[in-house]
């Protein structure tokens, strides 16, 4: 839209004709997103919509940092629970170890931490446990297996009229 509106033309009339030009050139063709829903189509209206939306873009928070860490540690504790091996465990226990240790060596703003730090130890007996637990449920929940039947066994049942009738 470089150009001016001509004099004595509604500006209605002039922005449709740019329109039309436009998707006749194409310029419309290639944008990011073409064809698919809006994200928040389905959300309700939020007047901060924006404000929002450039706060996660940035990774900004409204929270206050100890309360931000107090979720961060939640999170790794359900990152710990789904965690597939021993050495995940262990990495996440030690990095979630570190912020808390900085922030209890210079307390974030907010309302106090509240916590300490984990113990790698215990967190993996745990997750050793809960790993058995699920074992148990599993085999437990399966049901049980009959031991297939041999040749020898014969078949039995309509198996055995048929082969009766096609003798006889």
């Amino acid at each position: 839209m470089t150009e001016r509106k001509p004099p004595g033309v509604s500006f209605e009339t002039w922005a449709d004709k740019q329109i039309r030009d436009a998707e006749r050139r194409g310029d419309f063709a290639a944008l990011p997103g073409a064809g698919k829903p809006l994200p928040s189509l389905d959300a309700p209206y939020d007047e901060l919509w924006w404000i929002r939306g450039k706060m996660q873009r940035e990774g900004l928070s409204a929270l206050p940092p100890s309360l931000v860490l107090r979720k961060e540690a939640e999170d790794a504790m359900e990152a710990v629970a789904a965690a597939a091996t021993e050495a995940q465990v262990l990495r996440i226990v030690a990095a979630i170890n570190d912020k808390l240790r900085d922030a209890l060596r210079r307390p974030p703003e907010g309302p106090p931490l509240g916590r300490g730090l984990f113990d790698a130890e215990q967190v993996l007996a745990d997750w050793r446990a809960a790993r058995a637990a699920e074992a148990a449920a599993r085999e437990e929940a399966a049901p049980a297996q009959e031991p297939p039947v041999s040749e020898s066994q014969g078949r039995g049942g309509w198996g055995r009229l048929f082969r009766r009738s096609r003798s006889s």
